[in-house]
């Protein structure tokens, strides 16, 4: 059985609330799950103690049972002091796409035309 600790939305629309828990990873998205292990309000302010509430020593004992934290938990994690910092990179996400690569492309070749005809 693969356990993860994810979120599960709760709230009205618009007003998102979260439950952090531990569950199968079979199980949907707010559906069943084993246990509650905290609450994640992203309306709150960044810096606001009540945003982002977890019962550590609950979350050790699922991570010591083998649970994977989702990407989002486990960056809540890495901000607590829980998991050690993960160094990510996305090398992609700083290439132009492909539309943005041609109107570069035109922008240089419009500079080089006026600076050619002298």
């Amino acid at each position: 059985m693969s356990m993860k600790i994810r979120l599960a939305r709760g709230g009205s629309k618009k007003r998102p609330h979260y439950s952090i828990v531990a569950t199968d990873s079979r199980n949907p998205r707010d559906g069943r799950f084993l246990e509650k292990l905290g609450t994640y309000n992203p309306l709150l302010a960044k810096d606001s103690e009540e945003r982002v509430k977890m019962d550590l020593d609950r979350v050790k004992h699922w991570l010591s049972q083998g649970a994977q934290p989702t990407d989002r938990i486990a960056r809540m994690l890495e901000a607590a002091g829980v998991l050690a910092k993960k160094v990510r990179s996305n090398p992609k996400s700083a290439v132009p796409g492909k539309r943005m690569a041609e109107l570069t492309k035109k922008k240089a070749a419009r500079a080089e035309a006026p600076a050619a005809a002298e």
